[in-house]
C-alpha cells in the first residue's frame, strides 16, 4: 500500500488521538465529546477531507482517511467514530446539487455534518422543495454539528421515495437519549425536526447516494457505491484493537517484571505464573490486528478505484470490513480476559476499548450475516 506516514491528515491525527485519550474518561461521563477534541478533529481536516475542491475541500482518498481514523482510534474509539463520520457525511453531502452543497460550505469546508440514513421521517412535497418532519435516534456528535443529513420518505409522483435532506442546526432540536454502555462519548442523541421547509437544492435521492451518482461533482471519491465505504465504521474498530493491545502490553509488562523479581514457588493453591501465556496472547493478537488491517486497507483501496467499481469488488469490500471487525472484536475480548482482574478497573483503558469495539460491531453495516449473503450471491449461482 502507499506510504501515508507523512500526510498532513495522518500527522494531525496523532495529536487528536492524544487529546482524545486524555479526555476520554470525562467524555464518557459527559456522554459527548469534549468541545476541544471536536475543535482538534476539525482543525486536523477530517470534515473537509471529501469536500469538493471548489468549496475548499481536499477530495481526498479513502486509504488516507482509513489510516488517520485508525490512528485517532488508538486513543479513543468514540472520537475516531465521529472523525470518520465527519469525513464520510461530507462526502454524502457532495451528492447534492451544487447550489445545495455550496450553501453548506458557504463559510468554508470545515462545517461539521452528521447524518441519519434510515428514512424514518416524512417529507411533504411543496413548491420549491419539501416540508420535513421526523424523529431520528442515534445521531452521533449531534451536539457539535452545523448541518444534518436526515432521511425521510416522500413521494415522486405516485411513487414513494426515500430522500436525504440537508438542514442547518437551527432547524432541529435534540433530545438527550444516549445512555449506551459502549461508545458513550459519541453523544448519539435523538434529533427532532418539525415541519421545516427544505429547498429542493438541499435534497438528494437516497438511491443516487447509495449508487454513487453525484448530481454536480465529477470527483472520483464521490462516484463510489455506499457499500464500498463500510470502512467508515470499521476503521475505528481497528484503532480500538490497537489501543487495547497497547494498554494490555503496558499492563502485562509490569506483571512480567514483578514476577521476575519474585523467587520460590507460588503459595499453596495459587496458580503458577506462565510467561508463555503472555507471549502467545501478544503474538496472536498482534497478528490478527495486522490481518484485519490488511483487509481494511484493501477495502479502502477498492473505494479509491472510483467510478466503475464492480459489484463483486463492492461486495468483497463489504465482506472484508465485516470480517475484519468480527476478527477485531475477538482480539479485544481476548485482551480483556487476558488483562486479568487487576487490569479490568475503570482506570485501565482496556475495558473502555472492550465496550466500545463490541458496540461498534453491533452497527447494521458491519453485520457479518448481511455481508456474507451479499458476497455469496456474487460467487454462488442459485
Amino acid at each position: 500500500m502507499d506510504d501515508l506516514t507523512s500526510t498532513p491528515l495522518l500527522a494531525a491525527a496523532g495529536d487528536v488521538a492524544s487529546a482524545a485519550a486524555h479526555r476520554a474518561a470525562a467524555a464518557e461521563a459527559d456522554r459527548r465529546l469534549d468541545p476541544d477534541v471536536v475543535k482538534a478533529l476539525v482543525a486536523a481536516g477530517f470534515p473537509r477531507h471529501f469536500v469538493p475542491a471548489g468549496c475548499g475541500g481536499r477530495e481526498g482518498t479513502f486509504l488516507e482517511l482509513h489510516h488517520a481514523v485508525t490512528a485517532v482510534g488508538t486513543g479513543c474509539t468514540a472520537t475516531a467514530w465521529c472523525a470518520s463520520l465527519a469525513a464520510h457525511v461530507s462526502r454524502m453531502a457532495a451528492h447534492l446539487p451544487a447550489e445545495g452543497y455550496r450553501e453548506i460550505w458557504a463559510d468554508g469546508p470545515d462545517a461539521l455534518l452528521v447524518a441519519a440514513l434510515s428514512p424514518v421521517g416524512t417529507a411533504e412535497p411543496v413548491p420549491g422543495g419539501h416540508r420535513l418532519s421526523g424523529t431520528w435516534p442515534f445521531v452521533s456528535a449531534i451536539d457539535h454539528a452545523d448541518w444534518g443529513l436526515l432521511a425521510a420518505m416522500t413521494r415522486t409522483g405516485d411513487r414513494p421515495e426515500p430522500r436525504l435532506f440537508a438542514v442547518p442546526r437551527a432547524a432541529w432540536r435534540t433530545v438527550d437519549s444516549w445512555q449506551n454502555v459502549g461508545m458513550a462519548a459519541t453523544g448519539s442523541n435523538t434529533v427532532i425536526v418539525e415541519d421545516v421547509l427544505v429547498p429542493a437544492a438541499r435534497s438528494v435521492s437516497r438511491a443516487d447516494l447509495f449508487a454513487g451518482r453525484a448530481a454536480a461533482s465529477a470527483a472520483s471519491c464521490h462516484a463510489v457505491p455506499m457499500q464500498s465505504t463500510t470502512m467508515m465504521f470499521a476503521s475505528p474498530a481497528l484503532g480500538a484493537a490497537k489501543g487495547a493491545l497497547a494498554s494490555w502490553t503496558g499492563h502485562a509488562t509490569s506483571k512480567i517484571r514483578a514476577a521476575a523479581g519474585r523467587s520460590g514457588p507460588p503459595p499453596a493453591g495459587m496458580p503458577a505464573f506462565h510467561r508463555i501465556s503472555y507471549d502467545v496472547l501478544l503474538t496472536r493478537s498482534a497478528t490478527e490486528i495486522d490481518a484485519a488491517g490488511l483487509l481494511l486497507e484493501r477495502a479502502s483501496a477498492t473505494a479509491d478505484s472510483g467510478p466503475g467499481i464492480s459489484v463483486p469488488d463492492t461486495m468483497r469490500a463489504w465482506r472484508d470490513c465485516a470480517v475484519a471487525t468480527d476478527l477485531l472484536v475477538g482480539v479485544v475480548n481476548r485482551l480483556f480476559r487476558g488483562v486479568g482482574t487487576s487490569g479490568q478497573s475503570t482506570a485501565n483503558p482496556v475495558q473502555r476499548f472492550w465496550r466500545d469495539v463490541n458496540s461498534v460491531a453491533g452497527h447494521q453495516a458491519l453485520q457479518l450475516e448481511s455481508a456474507a449473503a451479499a458476497y455469496a450471491r456474487t460467487v454462488i449461482e442459485d
